[in-house]
């Protein structure tokens, strides 16, 4: 599964940097998110609780980020198991670069899914991640920005097929965002 899209973040690029290697915004922006402990500086440990459809389980996961460019880009590998629920792994090319007043967060990902997640379906997957990606995006505009107008938290989004189970569509939007998708539409 593959997704592409681009975030307009209303804060300065080096602001948005900052909120995608902190682990407590993170956190406080991934749906379902209980834990994320920085390992190093490349390497964090992630625990979220998730539902697709009938299939809802806990996931555990480590998140590497390679080819550190700061604060323009990174590239992050993932994986993350959730039991006899299944499991998610792939990997994502984040970019930011000065828009305006604020950010354009561009990202690129690919994952697989497996087990009973990988049997609900495409399209009810993709209408979750979308859903958690979004959701994402949201808090981590409030988070960084505060409160704004609905105008200046706007999001374009590019989709090119089915994208991940919603766990890890944080981590593909965020990291792709997070994030991410968890989370990374």
């Amino acid at each position: 599964m593959e997704m592409t899209g681009e975030q307009l973040i209303p804060v300065p690029q080096q602001r948005v940097w900052e909120g995608l290697n902190d682990p407590e915004v993170l956190k406080a922006c991934i749906p379902g998110c209980e834990t994320i402990e920085r390992v190093s500086d490349t390497e964090y440990r992630v625990a979220m609780t998730a539902a697709v459809g009938p299939v809802k389980a806990k996931f555990n996961g480590k998140l590497l980020l390679a080819d550190l460019n700061p604060p323009n880009s990174y590239t992050l590998s993932f994986e993350g198991s959730g039991g006899a629920a299944g499991f998610g792994k792939g990997g994502a090319q984040v970019a930011l670069s000065p828009d305006g007043a604020g950010t354009k967060l561009s990202y690129k990902a690919s994952a697989q899914v497996g087990g009973k997640l990988a049997q609900v379906g495409s399209r009810l997957i993709d209408g979750v991640s979308r859903k958690m990606a979004d959701e994402f995006f949201q808090r981590f505009n409030t988070r960084l920005a505060g409160p704004a107008p609905a105008a200046a938290a706007e999001a374009v989004v590019v989709e090119k097929g089915p994208w991940l189970i919603g766990v890890w569509a944080f981590i593909a939007a965020f990291l792709v965002a997070f994030l991410i998708i968890w989370l990374a539409s």
